[in-house]
């Protein structure tokens, strides 16, 4: 299904996000599902929780802030990490509830596989499932994480592994 859901409007689902949002709609104008769930967007969360606990700015890279997040040396860094994954989680149940996507929701990027088996004990399915009265419908819906290299690689190997569909003739 060829989309663009990552620009969907971000919700908060508690006081805290709400304020991070709101600093970012500021900055930003429209915040997208894609605005704090992607590199740039851990980046843009730490921007605004420096912001909001008035503690000086300090420009990192995504990298950065998952290492410092790893080795818990900075509280806005593993906060940040901690809203990234909350916050995808939020996204990713609802583009399942969206899309009836029962076989499964399959997380690509390069900050999720970086955090290893931390993003299996973070908030992200809490929050998948967190839609109230459709917690049941979520629940055995599963979640994956790509960490192939280079998974487009391995789809059009498998398509190029595919026979040809026979072609009719001319005039027949």
């Amino acid at each position: 299904l060829e989309a663009e859901g990552g620009h969907v409007t971000m919700a908060p689902a508690d006081d805290r996000e709400s304020d991070i949002l709101a600093w970012l709609r500021r900055r930003h104008g429209h915040v997208s599902g894609e605005r704090v769930v992607s590199g740039q967007g851990l980046v843009n969360l730490h921007a605004a929780i420096s912001a909001l606990d008035g503690a000086p700015y300090e420009e990192l890279e995504p990298a950065d802030i998952t290492s410092r997040w790893a080795d818990r040396s900075c509280p806005l860094c593993i906060e940040a990490v901690d809203v990234f994954c909350a916050m995808l989680g939020t996204l990713s149940g609802n583009i399942a509830l969206t899309l009836g996507a029962r076989g499964g929701v399959y997380v690509a990027g390069g900050i999720v596989p970086r955090l290893g088996n931390a993003f299996a004990q973070s908030r992200f399915r809490e929050r998948f499932e967190s839609k109230g009265r459709f917690r049941s419908y979520l629940a055995p819906i599963p979640t994956y994480v790509i960490t192939a290299k280079f998974p487009a690689f391995i789809g059009l190997g498998a398509m190029l592994d595919v026979p040809a569909a026979p072609q009719p003739l001319a005039g027949a």
